[in-house]
């Protein structure tokens, strides 16, 4: 008990997800978050992880804190502009030994329209900021900058808050809550179980009742779960 103990408190503030459970979210196959995030073989040839997950639970299996998931999303999409795997290991190895771990997922992260670089702030406000340039005069990337950093909120310059379906859809993922899995904002609720109940009682009504919460919140969360859904059988 004392070992699962120290595990979760360990996991508070990082989130848990399975490749199942991120690559729901983020549109990316369960498949092949485990490549990049485990390594894998081709022939003789041995491909090293993009980078080393937050989360180890000691049983050699894959597992996503809410960093990782949201630095996923930003290299499957540019592994889908055309990057390299390779490629989008060596931005990260160069941007790590500037700004720390998962660079990625910070607003570092910048874009002017046409390139895409991290952005270094200085100490010194008289001072301008260095840029370092990750992809040259690729517009795909930029592109890909502004909507990997949409709907997330940062304090310090790191990831607190994501709206996996945008703000109107009331659906937040905090990694200081519920293991940072989708909760509904106004009530805190996990999404999948307000939706679960919906079913359950056979309408959005009743499960409100029995949850003690709006009408409102269940057809958020509902709302919300149909969308996963759809998303899912779509990919």
């Amino acid at each position: 008990m004392t070992d699962v103990n120290q595990a979760t408190q360990t996991l508070l503030g990082i989130g848990l997800y399975t490749p199942a459970e991120a690559g729901l979210l983020i549109g990316v196959r369960p498949r092949k978050l485990r490549r990049w995030l485990h390594g894998y073989q081709i022939g003789e040839r041995h491909y090293q992880p993009l980078w080393h997950p937050q989360v180890d639970l000691g049983d050699d299996k894959v597992y996503l804190g809410f960093r990782d998931m949201l630095e996923a999303r930003v290299a499957s999409e540019f592994i889908e502009a055309g990057l390299s795997p390779q490629r989008v290991r060596r931005a990260i190895e160069i941007a790590q030994s500037i700004v720390g771990e998962r660079p990625l997922s910070t607003e570092w992260l910048k874009t002017d329209g046409r390139s895409v670089f991290l952005q270094i702030a200085n100490e010194d406000p008289e001072i301008e900021p260095q840029c370092l340039d990750l992809f040259r005069n690729q517009y795909a990337f930029a592109r890909i900058v502004r909507e990997s950093l949409r709907d997330i909120e940062f304090t310090d310059k790191l990831p607190n808050l994501w709206w996996p379906q945008g703000q109107r859809a009331g659906v937040l993922i905090d990694p200081h809550r519920s293991f940072g899995k989708p909760i509904e904002h106004e009530t805190s609720v996990p999404a999948e179980q307000l939706a679960n109940a919906a079913i359950a009682e056979g309408s959005v009504e009743h499960a409100a009742r029995v949850w003690d919460v709006p009408v409102r919140a269940v057809k958020r969360a509902v709302a919300f779960q149909k969308q996963l859904a759809a998303s899912a059988l779509a990919a």
